[in-house]
């Protein structure tokens, strides 16, 4: 998370809001108005630059809330590396760039958080961010669909694994959010799709995991929300 205008930002902002101390990640670093802003919100707010194509970083920024906060009770893994590579372009190289950001690292962030949990804590959640892949093709992001598709997969799995410690495991797909990549023709060329008449704001997504995120979500476990506001593909 390094912007104001990304899905992160306005979580991050919203569970500060919510009286939770937050640790947020980024690679590169992030803006100095992303962490002017956040502590104007909520004081208690702690971040780390860390990249998530080494496979050491996932268990580091784990730790790293663990000494910055006490213990860590929620973690969203909202990061994601974009990969506009269609099937033609495809490398080798590519997909195991994505792939290691983009699913190894949400293995790796989810097994360092249960090992360094405090199940004396109660409602422990875990938030996973996956994408539409499974709900239209997305032959021009192979690499992404590919590795968002694990994502997707894997929730039910994680959350078996870790059930039994009252540990939650669920995922959002967003849908098209508009956090600045869209050109202007894309933005005018999908708008007809949402029946509200525009693209979905990260600030519609902040809600549902402020839910997930809470105690009131002890009774969701495995399940993958499509909070797309009725995307019409």
């Amino acid at each position: 998370m390094g912007r104001t205008a990304g899905i992160g930002f306005a979580i991050a902002r919203r569970l500060l809001a919510d009286g939770t101390s937050v640790l947020i990640h980024a690679w590169p670093a992030p803006e100095q108005d992303v962490l002017d802003e956040l502590r104007a919100v909520g004081p208690q707010l702690a971040w780390l630059e860390a990249d998530f194509g080494d496979p050491e970083a996932p268990r580091r920024v784990i730790e790293h809330a663990v000494g910055k906060l006490g213990a860590v009770d929620v973690l969203v893994a909202n990061h994601a590396r974009s990969s506009n590579v269609a099937l033609a372009d495809v490398t080798a190289q590519e997909l195991d760039a994505v792939w290691a950001v983009n699913a190894r690292a949400v293995v790796l962030l989810v097994q360092a958080y249960a090992e360094l949990h405090d199940d004396s804590r109660p409602d422990g959640r875990v938030v996973l961010f996956t994408s539409g892949q499974h709900l239209g093709p997305m032959a021009g992001e192979l690499p992404y669909a590919a590795s968002k598709g694990a994502v997707h997969q894997m929730t039910r799995s994680l959350a078996d694994a870790l059930a039994g410690r009252g540990i939650t495991v669920n995922a959002v797909n967003p849908g098209p959010v508009d956090t600045g990549w869209p050109s202007e023709e894309l933005r005018e060329r999908l708008r007809p799709a949402f029946p509200s008449g525009r693209w979905g704001r990260p600030d519609d997504i902040a809600p549902v995991v402020a839910w997930l995120a809470s105690a009131e979500s002890a009774w969701l476990n495995g399940q993958v929300i499509d909070a797309e506001g009725g995307f019409r593909r």
